[in-house]
């Protein structure tokens, strides 16, 4: 089977997006629209390919004597928005394989939110490079807008719009798989064209309809697990991905609210979330976060946090067996508009996977231990 690279999804993506709303019956103030003069509803990559190298457009100018039915337009439009998922799909599924067999885990990593072009670019480079360097398939991480902040005063991000651009240029420059989270349902068709995993937060994490708009985009879902839930709610939440139509789906631990102000992590949550039958994620900063724990000068409280743990939880994690260790990094922490307490310095990045890669060569963690009750006997 041929796959598809990163620059055909992108172009295929464009051409049958303009394409679809070209033909929508509602849009019908233009006076020509282009066709496929042979779609059909393959399932063949190859012809997929096909479609890309315009071996199978054909431009029909509309005029008087030319007239399509409103029916006809649809059925195209169909089809078109049929193979565009199904090719997002499957590259999602090749994606999401890798990602499951890597060994010994994969990597999702970056920035909390995207400050500026040249930071993120920078970020990017510098951690494409490391996780190369130490052999894990990395998956780049910033947010576009952080809704869920604490204060309203806070940063949040460049926004829906100007971040995606951004992180599609990243994307592209560096030729690596992107994820990041989204907040509302009409946010997930526009970051599903973009992001490789759409991340959902973890206090959205039982929100169905969220759930099922994520899912519907044919990409990824990385499923957050609430500060305050069961291990065992991510069964039934990653289920709803599934039930969606969408297979393609994992499962985070980022810790559990120990009282008002305090997050702990119950390495149990590892073995116990793997009953979703989905890959296992470890957030190894957000994890160590102090919920409204830092009181600001002139008033107001925002997140305090505890990054001299993380590489206890990050060792922890990784010995445990999980299947992925989420990260936030920055190059320079003190500064960093958000969540500055839990993101790790990119300066330490690369002695800290190090290590971490040597402790999951070592540990046993993914492997199943029979355990024998017959009686011992000398």
């Amino acid at each position: 089977m041929i796959s598809l690279s990163l620059q055909q999804r992108r172009i295929f993506w464009t051409r049958a997006h303009n394409l679809w709303l070209l033909i929508d019956p509602r849009l019908h103030t233009t006076k020509s629209a282009t066709i496929f003069h042979r779609i059909g509803i393959s399932r063949n990559l190859r012809d997929i390919n096909g479609i890309l190298q315009h071996s199978q457009y054909k431009t029909l100018p509309l005029s008087h004597s030319t007239h399509f039915s409103s029916q006809i337009f649809r059925l195209v439009a169909e089809k078109i928005f049929e193979i565009v998922i199904w090719v997002q799909m499957e590259s999602s599924a090749q994606l999401f394989n890798q990602l499951k067999a890597a060994d010994p885990f994969f990597l999702l990593a970056g920035p909390n939110v995207i400050e500026s072009e040249e930071h993120i670019f920078r970020m990017a480079k510098h951690i494409k490079t490391i996780a190369s360097k130490v052999g894990l398939p990395l998956v780049f991480k910033s947010s576009f807008d952080k809704a869920n902040r604490t204060s309203s005063k806070s940063f949040r991000g460049p926004g829906m719009v100007e971040g995606l651009k951004i992180l599609e240029k990243v994307k592209l420059a560096y030729d690596i798989p992107i994820v990041t989270d989204v907040h509302e349902t009409i946010q997930c068709e526009a970051v599903g064209r973009v992001a490789d995993i759409i991340q959902i937060p973890a206090f959205l994490c039982r929100q169905t309809d969220l759930l099922v708009a994520a899912a519907k985009t044919g990409k990824i879902v990385n499923i957050k697990k609430g500060q305050f839930c069961a291990p065992s709610v991510m069964v039934n939440s990653a289920e709803k991905i599934r039930l969606a139509g969408n297979p393609n789906v994992m499962v985070c631990e980022r810790g559990t609210m120990f009282g008002y102000n305090d997050l702990i992590v119950d390495p149990r949550n590892f073995e116990w979330m793997r009953e979703a039958n989905s890959p296992v994620v470890a957030d190894v900063t957000h994890a160590l976060q102090q919920p409204a724990g830092k009181k600001l000068d002139g008033g107001g409280v925002a997140s305090g946090g505890l990054r001299e743990l993380i590489p206890c939880i990050a060792r922890t994690a990784v010995a445990v067996g999980v299947d992925g260790i989420f990260m936030e990094v920055h190059d320079d922490p003190l500064n960093a508009p958000v969540d500055g307490p839990t993101q790790w310095p990119l300066r330490n990045l690369e002695e800290l996977l190090e290590e971490l890669v040597a402790i999951a060569r070592v540990s046993k963690g993914k492997q199943h231990l029979n355990i024998d009750l017959t009686p011992f006997r000398d």
